[in-house]
């Protein structure tokens, strides 16, 4: 099968075998294009199958500039929005309704498959693949692209006996994702390649991921898991940016919904070391002055024997009590009658905002995305294509482009890949 496949001048092999690769593979080849997808693992798609805790948050069903919002990446909005204009989100559902994937909105207009199963995507994709003719090399990991006078014109590979051999063709994707979650292929193969025929790299560092605090209580949360929490960001003491949701105490460190959605900025901060710290607001629908009267009149309905952790208990979730009293610097065990109105308003301050420095933050291999990656500035945003190589195009995760959680990421390479796959210019 390789020397006939050497002899063979493909219109477009693809490289990576991810959400935006196959989506460009299939498409290309339903257009009439002969298309070689390459992937290095032994079987395609398996982020996909990990994604939205194995569930897969597809899309999001917010309007095209609530989408855009999203896109964190210096000029990343901009750059993508003709992407999304080509292929929106009304678009990816009605190709994976047409797969036979039926797909439900749940709480924050995110969709997944109906079936609560990232599989039944990952299957679609490669059946899509299948039915328009794809060929597919498995074990496989491209080493090389190779150009001529600005011009793409093949690849060199390696197969899965560990010989260096060649495949030509007239354009090449680069779809190899990130370098988060390593574990599934994306360990940042297409960095080095976009590299080696002269792309610029923006530094890769993780996004969407836990952030981890050397507060000295902080193993004391671990396990609590906080639904409405607004958490502020302060970079050299400064609020950078803002967030409410979900906030969870884990052994990754600082996570959940309203977390991740920071540490892009966090993790830039560490890495420039800056002074980081979270602030929690474990109160966010009270003014101090309306949680003053709040705890004032939960005091009058105590008994008077009462402890402060008992009125803390009326308060907050059971795992912050004894936590905001240290914090307050207030007794737990002091009878809640004989508060001070300074330990009133210490304790006020605590639930208000509870600090936690952030010193470190996850590894790769927890990771949902990458930031950084090929230079925006050097693929043009109207067809992927590479401004230094003709016949070299770009999509998904490798490109520096990245969004907040809740199914943007994977819209942006299901997107990204369609637009590739015309091969226009």
């Amino acid at each position: 099968m390789e020397e006939t496949l050497e002899r063979k001048i493909w219109d477009l092999i693809v490289v990576g075998g991810g959400a935006a690769g196959l989506m460009a593979a299939g498409t290309a080849a339903r257009d009439g294009k002969s298309v070689l997808l390459i992937e290095k693992m032994e079987k395609s798609a398996r982020k996909v199958n990990i994604t939205g805790k194995g569930r897969c948050n597809l899309t999001n069903m917010c309007t095209p500039e609530e989408f855009l919002e999203k896109v964190r990446s210096e000029g990343g909005a901009e750059f993508f929005a003709p992407s999304l204009g080509f292929f929106g989100v009304g678009g990816l559902c009605h190709f994976f309704k047409k797969q036979g994937v039926k797909l439900e909105v749940e709480q924050g207009k995110r969709v997944f498959p109906a079936g609560g199963k990232a599989y039944e995507i990952s299957d679609a994709l490669r059946y899509w693949c299948a039915d328009n003719e794809v060929v597919v090399m498995l074990n496989t990991k491209v080493e090389q692209i190779l150009t001529s006078s600005g011009k793409v014109y093949g690849v060199n590979y390696k197969n899965k006996r560990g010989f260096i051999r060649k495949a030509e063709c007239r354009n090449v994707l680069i779809a190899t994702g990130g370098a988060s979650y390593p574990a599934t292929g994306s360990e940042g193969d297409g960095y080095g390649l976009a590299h080696g025929v002269g792309h610029t790299i923006v530094e890769v560092r993780p996004s969407l991921v836990a952030l981890r605090s050397d507060h000295p209580k902080f193993a004391e949360l671990n396990g609590l898991r906080l639904k409405n929490t607004r958490a502020f960001l302060e970079v050299d003491g400064e609020v950078v940016c803002e967030e409410f949701g979900e906030v969870e105490f884990s052994p990754r460190g600082l996570d959940g919904a309203a977390i991740l959605r920071l540490s892009r900025s966090a993790v830039d901060a560490v890495i420039d070391e800056r002074k980081v710290e979270l602030a929690l607001d474990l109160k966010p629908g009270m003014t101090e002055d309306v949680l003053r009267d709040r705890i004032a009149r939960e005091v009058t309905e105590l008994d008077e024997k009462a402890f402060t952790a008992d009125l803390l208990r009326k308060l907050l979730p059971r795992g912050l009590v004894f936590f905001v009293a240290n914090e307050a610097g207030v007794n737990p065990k002091t009878f809640a009658v004989r508060l001070t109105e300074e330990e009133i308003g210490r304790l006020i301050g605590a639930m208000k905002r509870a600090v936690f420095p952030i010193v470190d933050y996850g590894p790769w291999e927890q990771a949902i995305v990458t930031a950084g990656g090929v230079s925006l500035a050097e693929v043009d945003p109207e067809t992927l294509q590479s401004r230094l190589v003709k016949g070299l195009y770009f999509a998904g995760e490798v490109l520096d482009l990245d969004a907040d959680t809740g199914g943007y990421n994977l819209q942006i390479a299901f997107s990204t890949g369609r637009l590739a796959s015309q091969l226009r210019g």
